[in-house]
């Protein structure tokens, strides 16, 4: 007898509703290596310290092989721990090491406290543009996403503080430091009134900081969680993938004990815990090699790419256009003049051979269509040259 088949439920509407990332599409189609692409936001590979690394694998595998190789604590490697805790504690926010949790990259940071915070229908605000990942994590969160009023500082104040009043936010997410994708940073006086805002209002602040350490100019600007008021409601979130090597997936959280715990239980959950080995050579790397030297190559290359980058763009986008000069990171945000739009001439870059990513994606709010991300982290001066003589031919 031949039974017919019924149809299997239907996927959960938020995956399609969510979608996939516009900025990992792009990447596939320029993967070709005679494409010079300012999309990535990736770290430069030949500046990996593959033999430190190498080394730190070795040498606990070598000497504690049944430790490693086997499952771990969820909260993560002790040595890891504290060896973050003493970095943060050292750049100004003290931490002890049972303050952090150890996750899979910051973006599974993000994922937990997605879990562990939202309800569906709770309601996130978010800089604007701001960080794509962080739009779809909370979007599969089920939450409903607004943006804030910002400008080229970043977040603006007494709009945060009007919008906290009338929607009644759960969270706060920013990225203060070198932001993606505009490379922004959100200066000490806002830092502080965001958390006064979050303090008279009630409101959890979600603080990612990957690019913090990549500061090419400037002095550094103390993190919203050591702020007055922000003490026992920031989360921040970090990783090792733009200061180590992307390919660890290693991230940590750093929040209050409660919130923490629940992003313990979120994280048992989904993967029990962080690859072991992994926390395990990244901990024997920071006691072994001396990061803030490796720190300080990578910060001066990245600092030539950025230069090269901005020399160029004069002579690449067409009349009118404008951008900025970040004091670290790896991004510059343009604007192409009114009338222009960077989506419909990514196809035109294409053609000629380099790429870059449309800003309007990154926006929660009305996109602005004259927007483009910039990157200039994975590719030498001479080639940045080169890619930008392509995108003058594209978009001429």
């Amino acid at each position: 007898m031949t039974i017919r088949a019924a149809a299997v439920p239907a996927l959960a509407a938020r995956t399609a509703e969510v979608g996939g990332s516009p900025v990992r599409e792009i990447l596939a189609l320029t993967a070709r290596p005679e494409v010079i692409s300012f999309a990535g936001g990736l770290p430069a590979p030949e500046l990996f310290d593959a033999a430190g690394i190498r080394a730190a694998y070795d040498a606990v595998l070598r000497e504690s092989p049944r430790q490693v190789l086997q499952y771990s604590t969820t909260e993560g490697d002790p040595s890891l721990r504290a060896a973050v805790a003493a970095r943060l504690s050292t750049r100004g926010l003290p931490t002890d090491p049972e303050d952090l949790l150890i996750t899979g990259g910051s973006q599974q940071g993000l994922s937990l406290l997605a879990s562990a915070l939202l309800e569906p229908g709770d309601t996130v605000l978010v800089e604007d543009p701001t960080y794509l990942a962080a739009l779809q994590c909370f979007g599969l969160a089920g939450a409903r996403i607004v943006p804030v009023p910002s400008d080229a500082d970043g977040v603006l104040p007494d709009a945060l503080d009007a919008l906290v009043a009338t929607e009644q936010p759960k969270l706060l997410y920013l990225v203060p430091n070198f932001q993606n994708p505009t490379g922004r940073t959100l200066p000490l006086a806002r830092r502080r009134a965001v958390a006064q805002v979050a303090a008279r209002r009630g409101l959890w602040i979600v603080e990612d900081d990957p690019y913090g350490e990549l500061r090419f100019s400037g002095e550094p600007v103390q993190w919203v969680a050591g702020c007055a008021g922000a003490e026992d409601r920031t989360v921040l979130l970090s990783s090792f993938s733009k200061v180590m090597a992307p390919g660890l997936r290693l991230g940590w959280l750093r929040g209050p004990a409660a919130l923490r715990r629940a992003c313990e239980i979120a994280k048992q959950a989904a993967d029990l815990h962080t690859s072991t080995v992994d926390q395990a050579a990244a901990a024997r790397y920071l006691a072994d090699s001396d990061l803030d030297a490796h720190l300080a190559t990578v910060r001066n290359a990245y600092r030539e790419r950025r230069d090269a980058l901005l020399a160029g763009l004069a002579d690449a986008l067409p009349a009118g256009s404008c951008w900025n000069r970040p004091d670290g990171g790896m991004f510059v945000w343009a604007h192409l003049p009114s009338g222009h739009d960077a989506t419909a001439l990514l196809q035109q870059a294409i053609a000629h051979n380099v790429a870059y990513v449309p800003g309007a994606p990154f926006f929660a709010g009305q996109p602005d269509p004259t927007t483009l991300r910039l990157s200039f982290a994975t590719h030498t001066p001479v080639e940045i040259a080169d890619g930008l003589t392509r995108l003058a031919k594209a978009l001429r």
